[in-house]
């Protein structure tokens, strides 16, 4: 579905076509997880989706976007454990903040280009051990 992605937040242009950027936002206890011996957390990933806003034909841009967001969010959705490597993804929310797409802008250089900005929010069970 990209052409590129990247394991981190781009300092500089991503490039042409549709490039997938992800990186860690914030990790927090969850108090109601958690046990007395060990801490469950909520890991919130930032994605971001790019597309030159000025990629022709222009009337397909949200089109390439959106469908790109909604294809990562079947994706989300679809493997709600990824692997088994977390408890499981937050799609609506029982901790914080959903799984959510915003749109906006970002400029790179002299390259303006249109973005969506996704919340992933995964819940990792006993991540840290507590000792008395």
């Amino acid at each position: 579905m990209f052409e590129q992605v990247l394991g981190h937040e781009p300092v500089s242009a991503p490039g042409s076509g549709l490039t997938y950027a992800l990186w860690v936002k914030s990790v927090r206890p969850i108090p109601a997880r958690s046990s007395l011996d060990s801490v469950t957390v909520r890991l919130e990933l930032t994605g971001r989706v790019f597309l030159p806003a000025d990629t022709e034909p222009q009337n397909d841009v949200d089109l390439l976007v959106t469908s790109a967001v909604d294809g990562l969010a079947v994706a989300y959705s679809g493997d709600f454990q990824l692997g088994n490597t977390i408890a499981n993804v937050d799609l609506l929310g029982a901790h914080g903040p959903g799984l959510s797409a915003d749109f906006g802008y970002a400029r790179f250089d002299n390259t303006t280009y249109r973005v969506a900005t996704l919340t992933i929010p995964l819940i990792v069970n006993d991540v840290w051990n507590e000792v008395a």
